[in-house]
Order: C-alpha cells, then sequence, then structure tokens
C-alpha cells in the first residue's frame, strides 16, 4: 500500500515546520542555486520574454511530482532547462510576488526594527543603554570568521589560497576572511580596502541595563531632615564671629557643642576660637585631627589661664607645639593627650623641664617617650599624683626606677606596653605607690602576676577602687580567686608566710589584736578581668562576692570556660551599670533575664560572641543599650 495516498502525517520537528510555513522546500532552493549559478555574463534585465505561462504550469507540476528527490536533481535539471529555453521563468516569478506569510514575516521585521532603532535613540538620549562603543559596522560578521567562501568549512591556518580580488597568494590565518559576494577569500590588504577590518572582533548584542544595576546603592541610611543638633552646630559655624552675641553659653553647653562636633569631625581651625577665652581653666576638645601646628599653636596662646588640657586625636602636635606650651600656659597643671606621635624626646624633655608644678600627665601613644624622657619626668614633676603612659613601645623593666622616685601616686597606668614590667619591679612599685593607689591598670603586663597580687595589692592596697588586670597571661584562676577571697584579712605575720605562698591554702589563722589594727581595702567600683583565658568561675565568683555591693563597672570579656552558675552571681551587684560578658560561652537568656531583673540601674550591655543570648524573655521596660546579640533565621 502506497503511503503517498493517505493524510497521516507523522511527527515534525521545529525546524521541519517553520520552513513548511515559510515556504521552503526543496523546490525554492534548487531555485535559488540555479539562479545564482547561471553563466556570469548573462545579465538579469536580458532574458528573453516567451510564453512563460503554460511552461510554468508544467514546469509546476513536475515540480510537484518530484517532492521526494533530492536538491542537486532538480538543480541539475533546471540548469538545463534554462540552457534550453534561454531564460528563467523561476527567476522572473520570484521577485514579482512573494507569498504571504514572506509578507508578514517581512513587515514584521520591519516593525520590529523601528521598534529597536526607536528604543536605542531613547535609551541612548536617557543614559541607561550599555554595550560595546566599537563600530560594528567596520567588524566582519560572524558568518565570515566561521564560514568559507563557499558556504563550507574554512581552510586550516598555513595553508595557502588565492586572493579572490588582487590574485595573489597569500597565507590563510584565523582573521582571513571569507570574500563578499563569494565564492574565495581576501587577503589582508583587500579586506581592509572593502571597509571591513578583519583584526576587528564583532560587536557584542547591545542589551538594556537592568533596573537594579542603574539603582544607586547607598550603604548608610541618609538623614531626610537634619538633627537639631546638626542645624545648631552649622548656625553656629556660620555665624562664628557673632556667636558672642548669644551671651555667656556656659561651660556645660560649650562640652555638649564639643562632642557634637567630634561625631562628624567638624571642629576646624576656623570654629574652634568659639572655645577660646583668656579666663578659661578648662578645656577639652574631643577629636582634634583637624587642628594644624599653628592651630594648635594659637589655642595655647589665647587661653593663657588655663590648667586643665584635654586633647584627644592630636596627630598634628609637633614638637615646636609642646616647647611652646610651657610659656602660652604656664598654669598648667594637669595635661591629658591622646596620640601625640610626632612629638620627639627632646621635646618631652624640654617640656617636663618647665613644667614642675604638673598633677596630671596622661598620654597615650607616643613612641618616641624614653628611659631618659621618664627619668626627667621623675627628677621634675614631684607634685605628680596621677600618672598614665598608655601603649608606650620603649617602656621596659628599666623604668621601674624612675617610676618608683615619683612621690605616692593615686592613679597609676601603665597598660599595653611595648616589653612590659617584670615581677620585681611590680613588688616595688606596689611598695612605693600602693597605700595611696586610687586607680591600677597593669594590663598585658605579663609580668603581673598571682604573687604581686598576694604579696603586695593584698598588702598594701588600702583605698583602690579601680583595677583593671586584662590579658594579664600569667595570671590563673586559682590565685585570683584566692586573692579576691583573702582580700578582706590581714596578712599574717607567722614565720611560714616568709616562704613563698600557696594559692591553694587555706586562709591563716589570726589573732583579733591583729585584726582591730588591719583596715581592708574597701569593695571596688570598677573591675575588669577581660581576656585572660585562664580565668574561670572560681576567680568571677570570688570577684563578685567581694565587690557586688559597690560595682558599677565590670568586664569579664573572654572568660570563655565561665560556667552559667558563676555567671549567675552577677545579678548580686545591684549597682551596677555597664556589662560586657562578650564571649562568655555559657551566658545565656535565662541568665540575662535574672541579672537585667535584679541590677536595675543597668544602662549598657556588650554581649558580642555569646551564641546563647539571642535575647528573648528578658526585655525590659526601662531603656537599655544592648550590643552584640547574633541575629537567627526567624528574627
Amino acid at each position: 500500500m502506497s503511503r503517498r495516498g493517505n493524510n497521516v502525517r507523522g511527527p515534525t520537528s521545529a525546524l521541519t515546520e517553520f520552513l513548511r510555513e515559510s515556504g521552503i522546500n526543496p523546490t525554492t532552493i534548487a531555485r535559488r542555486v540555479a539562479t545564482q549559478n547561471r553563466p556570469g555574463n548573462q545579465p538579469q534585465d536580458q532574458s528573453v520574454a516567451g510564453p512563460s505561462n503554460s511552461g510554468d504550469n508544467v514546469e509546476d507540476a513536475a515540480e510537484e511530482a518530484q517532492q521526494g528527490e533530492s536538491v542537486a536533481q532538480a538543480s541539475n535539471g533546471r540548469r538545463g532547462r534554462g540552457r534550453t529555453t534561454g531564460y528563467a521563468s523561476d527567476e522572473l516569478d520570484d521577485p514579482a510576488e512573494e507569498s504571504p506569510v514572506k509578507k508578514r514575516k517581512s513587515a514584521k521585521g520591519r516593525a520590529t526594527a523601528a521598534a529597536k532603532a526607536k528604543a536605542k535613540k531613547k535609551a541612548k538620549d536617557d543614559g541607561e543603554y550599555e554595550g560595546s562603543s566599537e563600530d560594528e559596522y567596520r567588524a566582519m560578521s560572524k558568518n565570515l570568521w566561521s564560514k568559507g567562501g563557499n558556504g563550507g568549512p574554512k581552510p586550516p591556518a598555513g595553508s595557502f589560497e588565492t586572493c579572490a580580488r588582487c590574485e595573489k597568494q597569500f597565507t590563510v590565518t584565523k582573521y582571513t576572511m571569507a570574500a563578499n559576494p563569494p565564492p574565495g577569500y581576501l587577503c589582508h590588504q583587500c579586506a581592509k580596502a572593502s571597509g571591513t577590518d578583519p583584526f576587528k572582533k564583532p560587536a557584542v548584542p547591545r542589551k538594556r541595563a537592568n533596573v537594579a544595576e542603574r539603582r544607586d546603592v547607598v550603604s548608610f541610611e541618609q538623614r531626610r531632615l537634619p538633627s537639631l543638633a546638626a542645624m545648631c552646630i552649622e548656625l553656629i559655624t556660620r555665624y562664628i564671629d557673632d556667636v558672642e552675641a548669644l551671651g555667656d553659653i556656659g561651660s556645660m553647653n560649650m562640652d555638649e557643642i564639643a562632642k557634637a562636633l567630634s561625631k562628624n569631625r567638624g571642629l576646624t581651625p576656623q570654629n574652634a576660637h568659639l572655645f577660646y577665652d583668656v579666663l578659661n581653666k578648662k578645656l577639652r576638645f574631643y577629636d582634634a585631627t583637624n587642628l594644624t601646628p599653628d592651630a594648635l599653636t594659637t589655642l595655647a596662646s589665647l587661653n593663657p589661664n588655663l590648667t586643665h588640657l584635654h586633647l584627644d586625636y592630636c596627630g598634628r602636635l609637633t614638637s615646636p607645639v609642646l616647647s611652646a606650651f610651657p610659656t602660652s600656659m604656664q598654669q598648667l597643671t594637669s595635661l591629658t593627650l591622646l596620640g601625640p606621635f610626632l612629638v620627639r624626646a627632646e621635646a618631652w624633655i624640654e617640656f617636663l623641664e618647665a613644667m614642675p608644678g604638673l598633677r596630671v600627665f596622661k598620654i597615650t601613644q607616643s613612641p618616641r617617650f624614653n628611659l631618659e624622657c621618664m627619668q626627667t619626668l621623675a627628677d621634675n614633676c614631684q607634685r605628680l599624683e596621677e600618672l598614665s603612659l598608655r601603649e608606650f613601645g620603649l617602656m621596659d623593666n628599666e623604668f621601674a626606677d624612675p617610676l618608683c622616685s615619683l612621690p605616692p601616686l593615686k592613679v597609676l597606668d601603665l597598660a599595653c606596653p611595648g616589653i612590659g614590667i617584670d615581677e620585681d619591679g611590680w613588688m616595688r612599685l606596689m611598695d612605693k605607690h600602693g597605700s595611696t593607689l586610687e586607680t591600677l591598670d597593669a594590663s598585658k603586663h605579663e609580668g603581673f602576676t598571682d604573687h604581686i597580687l598576694q604579696r603586695s595589692v593584698r598588702k598594701y592596697a588600702r583605698t583602690l577602687f579601680e583595677l583593671k588586670l586584662e590579658e594579664c597571661l600569667s595570671l590563673t584562676d586559682e590565685g585570683v580567686a584566692q586573692f579576691f577571697s583573702n582580700w578582706a584579712y590581714p596578712i599574717a605575720t607567722l614565720k611560714d608566710e616568709d616562704d613563698d605562698m600557696d594559692v591553694d591554702s587555706d586562709p591563716v589563722e589570726v589573732s583579733l589584736a591583729s585584726l582591730e589594727s588591719f583596715t581592708p581595702n574597701p569593695s571596688l567600683h570598677a573591675l575588669s578581668l577581660a581576656r585572660n583565658q585562664e580565668l574561670s568561675s572560681a576567680a568571677l565568683t570570688a570577684a563578685i562576692v567581694h565587690s557586688a555591693q559597690s560595682l558599677t563597672w565590670l568586664s569579664v570579656n573572654g572568660l570563655r570556660s565561665a560556667s552559667s552558675e558563676a555567671l549567675a552571681e552577677l545579678k548580686r551587684a545591684k549597682e551596677l551599670r555597664y556589662l560586657d560578658a562578650g564571649w562568655c560561652r555559657e551566658l545565656d537568656d535565662f541568665v540575662m533575664k535574672d541579672v537585667v531583673t535584679a541590677c536595675t540601674k543597668l544602662t549598657e550591655i556588650k554581649v558580642w560572641g555569646c551564641s546563647r543570648v539571642r535575647g528573648v524573655g528578658w526585655g525590659v521596660k526601662r531603656a537599655i543599650k544592648v550590643h552584640g546579640i547574633e541575629p537567627t533565621g526567624d528574627m
């Protein structure tokens, strides 16, 4: 049974369906090939007219009967008939009328091209069009890159070909392009002469920028309206010359304005004159980064009666400026500087020799302050009461002797040294200053050991209110716990105590007579045991029990192994206002609920690194600043 007689057709691909709807079949392909391959000396417009109707009918019928024949057979037959009749009727019919499908496709293509051109022009005007800025009309098309001159594969690189235009032999490279119109290939010179650059890559199709990419993304939230403080500061800065018309602003308001200026580093040599007055006794700038050396010299000249000067971030303070301070401010008794790293040792020596009346000398980050400067301070400043030398890279055990030459101090801050003072040096320092010390900061001194706490601090300290021992790696949990447990008792004067003390031993029994002459150190107001990995539950519990009744500031950051039971003892510090319990892994919401409920004066809490704290169940109505709660997926 012939399959041609039925109308049943099997499944066809999308390409076959597209070709059928577009009127493309083997007949039309053969017709196009026959037309293109006719002899070149026979022009199209010289075809002889003849009776084409009948020939076309017969020809069309024969073509319909030969649907299954190959394209090559149809092409050969058509070329033979063209030579016999002398004209090609198919060539006359093709340009005369197109199929309806082709017409619709052409109209749709023209409309699409016009819409694209209009959108492209609009996008260029709006600045929203992005793509290659190269001239795509001078780059050869992708077909000329990949296909040969006859539609076949391109010859391999390195082979020899003859140029279709100049007929010279040349070597084929990856930049060789096919002749247009084919057949053949063009050498590089002829390709350039034709207006196409063979070395230029085809243009990348342009695309409209994504809306999300065009959007301006900022990393901070901008205020729609400035705050009242910012408006006042801007107004005062704008009319700095007329600010005296406001009358007496007051020292407290001046200090608040200085704090507000420091938030955005708004203090400049121009508006700094607002704070200058010949009657000033105290002056503090919270951020003096923008004050030049000349502005700092002017500060000293316009405030001759200053007794207290505090400058934070004074990185532009130079040696000549510091040398001018004693001349301009002869009544200066308190100097606090943060970051005077440009001042040399000679300027420090000259300043200390000219200022024997200093009572407060607090310097942070001065890498050039050496032993000679320290000896000058000890020799000339015999009225000194408060001394702070923080983050001094040249501080070592040799500083202990000049420090012991000073009069008894109330504040001693030697935190974060470059090398540090050893155990023997600290023993001598506590023997000299321990009985009068109110504040002691020995952070990051590896020489500060349990023996110093037991034999020096416990023995001499009677007025100590603030103790900071951050990152003292020589301290142990048992030693610190023993110190706080026995601090309220006197050291026995038995012969056995001349030997080394065992921190694990029980408190020594003393007589009632010795207790009557003993004055214990009061409870601490501020305590820091942060970043001491050896400390744990015993030290924390003993410290809380000793100072719970008066403790207002506490930092136990980094006590990873402290148990939840020991952390729960924090609720006994009823007067606590600041708590840093970061990286205490056993801290959870249940402990925080008890602490927050019991410590009604608490205003700031830091719980960085506490993975068990979620902030659930311990919220209170009063305002408390909580830092470091880790977010979860359901928050």
